[in-house]
Order: C-alpha cells, then sequence, then structure tokens
C-alpha cells in the first residue's frame, strides 16, 4: 500500500524538479547575461573563456592553439626578463645543453651559401665511425637534395637530430672528389662538454675555462683537476667569462670544491620559498689552491653565483669587469604536451646578503632589458672603472671588504676591453662573416697540408709562411671589403687573432683554440701577474686598478652591438654538436 501511494507521487515530484531548474537557470542567464560569462568571473577563468568565446564566435577561423603559444611568452614577460616560456619542439633543445648530451650524428656545422658544411666531427662519434671529414659539405639528407634556401640552422637539426638507434643518409661533396659520397649514419649519444679547455698557463698555473654549469660539470671539474695534477700546478684559473649560467647545484659543487667547511656557498629565498642556504661540506680537495676566477659582462646566473661565493668568502680574487647581475631563480615547469615554462620563484642570495639582480622594469621586453649591457658600453664602464654605476647597498666580505648588490659581480682587480686596435675596416670584415667565410674556405682547401699539426704554434707558423694574412685581405677586396691599409695595419694583430684562431679552431679543437687566443689576453696577462705576486688571497688593502677613459667611435660601438647581439643567439659554428 505504502509503495503503490509513493510510486502515484514521483510523476508530480519529477514536474516539481523540472520547474525549479527552468527558474533556477533563467535566473543565472539573466544575472549573468550581456557582459558577463556564466561562471565565477575570477581572472583565470576569463583567460579561458576568453579562448572560448574566440574559438566559438570570431568572425574568421581562428588556430586556438597557435594563440595561446603566441600568448604565454607575453604574459610571462610582464613578470621579470627570466620567467620564459619555451615551445614543446624547442623544450628537447634547450635542456640538451645542460643534460650533458643528447641524441644525434655527433658533428659541427656551419651554413654557407645555403649549404651545410661540417665544420669539425666529434670524436668517437656516430659520424666520425662512418668516415664523415671535417669539410664535408652535405648535399642531400635521406635521399632527398638539401641545399638552396630551405637550408636553415633549426630545418638541419630537425633532418639530423632525432633518437638514439634511428638512421640517417647523407649526401657530402667531398674536395677533391667528383662524385658525391654517402654516409648512413646510426644517431648515437652525443656528449656536450661544458668545459672548453684545460691546460697550463704557465709552469705553476692551471687554467680551466667552463662555458656552462650543467648536471655533467662537476665530474668534468674532477677530471680537468686530475689533468693539472699530472703537470704539478700550485695555482688554478677559472675562465666564467661568457658563462651565461646554468644548474644552480652545479655552482654549489664546484664551489663546495674550493671552500672550508662551514662556508655559506648561497642562499634562495622568495615569496612562496622560504630561505634555503647551501654550506661547504669540507670536503673539497682544493680549499688552499691559489683560486683566481675570471668573468665580464656576460657572466651570469650560476657564473654569478660561484664567482659570489669565492669572493665574499675571501677565498680567492675575481679579475675582468662586472657581470651580468642575474640573481633570480627559475623552475622548470612542464605541460602535458612537452612544452614548458621557467618560472622565477626565488632570489639568489650571496654570502655576503647581497642580490646581484640588476634592476628591471615589470613589462620590459628582454630586448630592453638586454640592452643595459649595450648602455654599459656606451657609459664607458668597459674601459674606465670609475664609470661603473652600482646603486645597490653595501655589504661585507668575510673580512670586512666592501661588495656591492644590485648589479652584478664586481671584480677585485678590472681589466679594460681593449679598443685600441679596432677600425672600420675590422668591424666591417668581421660583422659581414668575411672572416669566417675565409677562413672555412682556407682551411678546406689546404686541410691535407695540416693535418699533421697538433699544436697552435705548428699552424701559426705554416699561415705566416703562407702569407695567409695577404691572401684574406686580397679575399675581403674581392667580396666588397675594400682594401684599406692604414686601417689593416692598425688593427694587424686583431685580424690575425681572427683568422688564425678560426683555422687553429677548425684543424685542432676549442682547447688549442683558446691557448692561442690566450697567449695575449690582457685579463689572463693579469692572471698570471695576480699569481706571481701571490696577491690571489684577498686583504683589507686589496685595491682595483684604475684605468683611464677611452672615446669610444662608433666603429667600436658597431662592433660591440653585433657582439651583444650574438651572444644571445646560437652560435651554431662553435655551439652545434647534431
Amino acid at each position: 500500500m505504502n509503495v503503490n501511494r509513493t510510486s502515484r507521487y514521483i510523476p508530480i515530484i519529477c514536474a516539481v524538479s523540472v520547474v525549479a531548474g527552468i527558474i533556477i537557470g533563467t535566473f543565472f542567464a539573466n544575472r549573468f547575461s550581456g557582459n558577463r560569462l556564466n561562471i565565477i568571473n575570477t581572472s583565470s577563468n576569463k583567460l579561458s573563456d576568453l579562448l572560448h568565446i574566440i574559438n566559438d564566435q570570431y568572425v574568421d577561423t581562428v588556430d586556438v592553439n597557435k594563440v595561446v603559444e603566441d600568448a604565454m611568452p607575453k604574459i610571462l614577460e610582464e613578470l621579470d626578463p627570466h620567467s620564459t616560456y619555451i615551445s614543446a619542439k624547442d623544450a628537447q633543445t634547450a635542456n640538451d645543453d645542460l643534460r650533458g648530451s643528447f641524441s644525434g650524428v655527433g658533428i659541427q656545422f656551419t651554413i654557407r651559401q645555403d649549404t651545410v658544411r661540417v665544420s669539425s666531427v666529434i670524436k668517437g662519434g656516430p659520424s666520425e665511425k662512418v668516415g664523415v671529414l671535417a669539410g664535408d659539405k652535405i648535399i642531400s639528407v635521406n635521399d632527398t637534395p638539401y641545399v638552396g634556401k630551405i637550408v636553415t640552422n633549426e630545418e638541419t637539426l630537425h633532418r639530423l637530430k632525432g633518437p638514439k638507434g634511428t638512421k640517417v643518409k647523407i649526401g657530402v661533396a667531398r674536395h677533391g672528389q667528383k662524385k658525391p659520397v654517402y654516409f648512413t649514419i646510426v644517431r648515437g649519444d652525443i656528449p656536450i662538454k661544458s668545459i672548453d679547455a684545460t691546460y697550463m698557463l704557465n709552469e705553476h698555473l692551471g687554467y680551466i675555462r667552463i662555458k656552462s654549469f650543467g648536471e655533467t660539470t662537476y665530474a668534468e671539474l674532477l677530471t680537468s683537476l686530475a689533468e693539472l695534477e699530472a703537470e704539478n700546478f700550485t695555482g688554478l684559473v677559472i675562465d666564467l667569462r661568457d658563462n651565461g649560467g646554468g644548474y644552480l647545484t652545479s655552482a654549489i659543487q664546484l664551489a663546495n670544491e674550493f671552500l672550508p667547511k662551514n662556508s655559506l656557498i648561497v642562499y634562495t629565498q622568495g615569496r612562496k620559498s622560504k630561505r634555503e642556504e647551501y654550506m661547504s661540506d669540507g670536503r673539497g680537495s682544493y680549499q688552499n689552491m691559489p683560486l683566481i676566477v675570471l668573468t665580464n659582462e656576460f657572466t651570469a646566473s650560476a657564473a654569478e653565483i660561484f664567482s659570489g661565493a669565492i669572493q665574499d668568502n675571501d677565498r680567492g680574487v675575481v679579475i675582468g669587469r662586472r657581470s651580468f647581475g642575474k640573481g633570480l631563480v627559475q623552475q622548470p615547469i612542464e605541460f602535458a604536451d612537452g612544452s614548458m615554462i621557467r618560472l622565477t620563484i626565488a632570489r639568489y642570495y650571496t654570502p655576503s646578503g647581497r642580490c646581484i639582480q640588476k634592476p628591471y622594469v615589470k613589462g620590459q621586453s628582454r630586448d630592453e632589458y638586454d640592452m643595459d649591457i649595450l648602455n654599459r658600453y656606451n657609459h664607458g664602464e668597459f674601459y674606465n672603472e670609475d664609470s661603473i654605476r652600482q646603486t645597490g647597498d653595501v655589504y661585507h666580505t668575510s673580512i670586512g671588504r666592501e661588495v656591492y648588490g644590485g648589479g652584478g659581480i664586481m671584480p677585485d682587480y678590472f681589466v679594460a676591453e681593449d679598443t685600441t686596435l679596432f677600425t672600420p675596416y675590422y668591424n666591417e670584415v668581421a660583422s659581414k662573416g668575411t672572416i669566417l667565410q675565409f677562413c672555412y674556405e682556407y682551411t678546406d682547401s689546404h686541410r691535407q697540408d695540416m693535418k699533421s699539426f697538433t699544436k697552435p704554434s705548428e699552424i701559426v707558423k705554416f699561415l705566416r709562411k703562407q702569407n695567409v694574412m695577404e691572401q684574406f685581405i686580397r679575399y675581403a677586396d674581392n667580396h666588397d671589403v675594400r682594401r684599406r691599409n692604414n686601417m689593416i695595419l692598425k688593427s694587424q694583430r686583431l685580424l690575425e687573432r681572427a683568422v688564425y684562431g678560426n683555422i687553429i679552431y677548425s684543424m685542432l679543437d676549442m682547447n688549442e683554440y683558446l691557448q692561442y687566443i690566450n697567449h695575449d689576453d690582457n685579463t689572463i696577462l693579469k692572471a698570471i701577474e695576480i699569481y706571481k705576486t701571490g696577491k690571489t688571497r684577498p686583504t683589507l688593502d686589496t685595491k682595483k686598478k684604475k684605468t683611464s677613459h677611452s672615446n669610444l667611435s662608433d666603429s667600436k660601438k658597431a662592433l660591440f652591438t653585433n657582439k651583444l647581439k650574438s651572444q644571445y643567439e646560437k652560435d651554431y659554428t662553435l655551439r652545434c654538436s647534431r
């Protein structure tokens, strides 16, 4: 009886529910009609709904995914200059250098006249194993011609890189052979070294050049130190010039190797990140080794952390020019599609308590932010220490020396940029790529003549005997760079360094290239002087050397502008090992 009575009311209950639903729905439809969205009106929901509205109602068909890809960098740009978005197709490449390896064919290449030219072959890599040689010109990939306007750095990487174990077939034009030569290469793991050079500057002073701080940097450092041990080194120069940074962990590991126990290396702190301190553990094997660190305006991030730790603990001296000034910590966050953001979550602080982040304006474009370096140059900072503007608070090192926050690491010994040899002629042959083009062609046609050379000095002796500089000047004259004898004479040492250096790099390696370039480098010479005079341990009397101001010509400014631009682009001649 009760069941039947309940069943009798079910249609009535359903009808009332439907009516109530209509009334409630009508209320909310009216409440949020017009310009309002039918959801809780928060900023995040506004962004999501904006995309839905565009997709549903915009007059033309819109690729919403592309809109999102284009919008992400702009949103992050409003926060700070170092929070960035990396698309899925670029994420792998962005991480390769720091991870210490990638999968590829094992060559370094450059593109000249719409053709991929192999500048060097990585020892032990897949290409070397099948017989690819430096100087080969790649003219086909997987039986498809690959020359002309289609040839770009990005497209070349796309065609040559791939998963380990996969194959790629290339056809090359080789000097002295009439027909193309074909190779099938099995892609493999290619190591990316973060240490460019290890050698002895003199009988006692070792030298290590670190280009980035990656996963393998500490292991590489230990190998380099072992090599120098075999040479009985008693002092060390660590060159961090042009080192853009990398992993915080690597910088801490390296600093730990040189600092006594319980020395503060760095600490981080942010709005949502509590203060975290990183201390040395006392296990480093070189806590008393005389130490010199070299920096310049492109020394940044993790490289500044290492430099700051050494300076603030008065463990060694810093020589060169003021560093970049990046004191923001980024955390990588990956999305499901493989893209990622690097979001600033905290700030770095050196042991004295200074944040070395240079000032920036929220919403300022990265290009504007990067132009701070050019502004420093134009202001004369690279030539006169008195022109340096550091407006941050004053801090003190472990023995009480004054250091400043708010704009990079100021060296203990300032070394000015030498522009006395710069001329408009040198600027023209450098900026037009005339030097690189000549060096590639000369090396390609004389590779057999130089293949037995193992030292930079042997190559330099050969090049002088061949009167290569005169050959270069005639080459430039035939490629729209008019011969100007007075300027050539003034810039002769710079021109020789550039021409000889590039040929040495092509024939040997970065280690030998840096040995040649460094032999008369003013910062290196200053480091040797400091070591010889026993001034590698700072004292309260440690003073920075003043230099006189030199006027900056338009040609010098133009040359540095080109250097600045290239610093933020990938240098495929020296860095692409694909």
